[in-house]
């Protein structure tokens, strides 16, 4: 495996457990795919520093036992909003 490869996935890991960020905000912010921020967490972090693909694979864990909670919120907060525009 390639330095760089290794270096993001330990990067991204340590962001994941300090922000508690989820897969999507990660890719953001490392311009990275959702796909290759999993890759690097549960694949590749594995065989560089298991303990902490095990910390990191914690706090995803609760992101995606949480989306649904979030997803609905986010819905809420968007008819709430379109319903204070029209009655503008």
């Amino acid at each position: 495996m390639k330095e760089y490869i290794e270096e993001r996935a330990i990067e991204i890991a340590n962001y994941i457990i300090e922000e508690k960020a989820t897969v999507r905000q990660t890719a953001k912010k490392f311009g990275v795919s959702k796909s290759t921020v999993h890759k690097d967490v549960t694949e590749r972090l594995q065989q560089l520093n298991p303990a902490l693909a095990h910390k990191a694979r914690k706090v995803l864990d609760i992101n995606k036992s949480e989306r649904h909670i979030r997803g609905g919120l986010a819905t809420r907060e968007k008819y709430l909003h379109q319903q204070e525009h029209r009655e503008k």
